[in-house]
């Protein structure tokens, strides 16, 4: 890879496009021109389907019906617009302990309110 102003051997990369340069100088040339963001490979998601089709199932499992109810539930949703829930789920979510996420979480009344509401739409009466 050479710089891509000069051709000599680069040492810093453009912020924005990625191509290589070697110097203020060369950077500065580069920057006369505008630059864009090169395209990201798209993202893969696995569907809820999928996921609990990998999952080996236990006594806790919860069927894939009834996961498909949250996302028709009212009261989930409701829940779901308070920020501050969404941003616990994204904790947990990237957290490599949820376990002890959850059971601090669970002091904290609005957490409460979210997993209440999704336990009424997925567990059995």
């Amino acid at each position: 890879m050479n710089c891509g102003t000069c051709r000599s051997d680069p040492k810093y990369k453009c912020p924005t496009c990625m191509v290589p340069y070697c110097s203020v100088a060369c950077y500065k040339l580069h920057k006369q021109n505008p630059c864009i963001k090169p395209p990201s490979p798209p993202k893969q998601t696995i569907g809820v389907k999928q996921a609990v089709e990998n999952l080996y199932p236990t006594e806790d499992t919860v069927p894939l019906d009834r996961l498909n109810l949250l996302e028709n539930s009212t009261e989930v949703k409701k829940c779901l617009e308070n920020p501050h829930v969404r941003e616990i789920l994204e904790l947990l979510d990237s957290s490599a302990n949820p376990d002890e996420l959850v059971q601090e979480y669970m002091q904290e009344p609005i957490f409460t309110e979210f997993v209440d509401a999704c336990l009424k739409v997925v567990q059995p009466q």
